[in-house]
């Protein structure tokens, strides 16, 4: 992987140290709580540069990718997140920071370096949680694997959204969520200059690849489809990348 616009070597890699000895007590805390079953791990290369890029439907989402991934994800965070004593905790635990209202060149630069350094980066390309259908799909995955060449490998989490009829916004207690992952998706590296037209293209071939592998993580769990959130659970998402009509319950 080299390219003008990968980061270059003094370039700082997020921690790793803590995120490595934090996953086994995560998902022995998870467990306690909810049935995890994880389908497909094998799908995620065991070497080299690596996007996982989920679908995001309930709040517990980004820590089930942190702990349940077979190798430590360095997930594109909400910048929100980082206040006070979660934010450095997630700081040590290597999640990368990301202002999600405005383009954020350093945490991109972040995620390269991980990729370059042959890590896992973790993003959501809806955005925010949502219905978790892609119906709107940002760019950063696209952008990412365009610059890196690294493949994209689809996770679809089912089940981690709150009950409709509940004010939780956390799964009920003893519920089933299934963590699935999916088949591999490549473009090949493009050097820049990369067009807005491109890079729009390749999001559209990505978004039918992710809603691809959602569908058969559904058909294989024989899971029912999540729907949108319900009021008051969902936020406020920059009206950038695809957008699509939601599917109709």
């Amino acid at each position: 992987m080299t390219g003008p616009d990968l980061p270059a070597s003094s370039d700082r890699h997020p921690h790793t140290r803590l995120l490595r000895g934090v996953r086994p007590m995560g998902a022995w805390l998870i467990r306690r709580r909810y049935e995890v079953s994880v389908h497909h791990a094998e799908r995620v290369p065991a070497t080299g540069g690596v996007i996982l890029a989920s679908n995001h439907v309930g709040i517990i989402d980004g820590p089930l990718l942190a702990v349940y991934a077979p190798r430590p994800v360095h997930a594109l965070t909400k910048l929100e997140m980082f206040d006070g004593r979660l934010g450095g905790f997630l700081r040590r635990a290597g999640q990368i920071p990301l202002n999600r209202t405005e383009a954020d060149p350093g945490a991109i630069r972040c995620a390269l370096r991980v990729i370059r350094d042959g890590g896992v980066v973790g993003i959501f390309p809806e955005g925010t949680r949502s219905s978790g259908h892609f119906d709107r799909f940002h760019h950063g995955a696209t952008y990412l694997a365009l610059v890196t060449g690294a493949p994209v490998v689809p996770v679809t989490l089912i089940g981690t959204q709150a009950p409709v009829d509940s004010s939780s916004s956390l799964p009920a207690p003893g519920s089933v969520i299934d963590v699935v992952f999916g088949a591999a998706w490549q473009t090949p590296q493009q050097p820049w200059p990369r067009t807005r037209e491109h890079v729009r293209a390749t999001s559209v071939l990505l978004r039918e690849h992710l809603l691809s592998e959602l569908d058969g993580g559904l058909s294989q769990t024989r899971r029912s489809e999540p729907w949108p959130l319900p009021a008051g659970q969902s936020e406020d998402d920059p009206g950038t990348g695809l957008v699509e009509h939601p599917r109709e319950p």
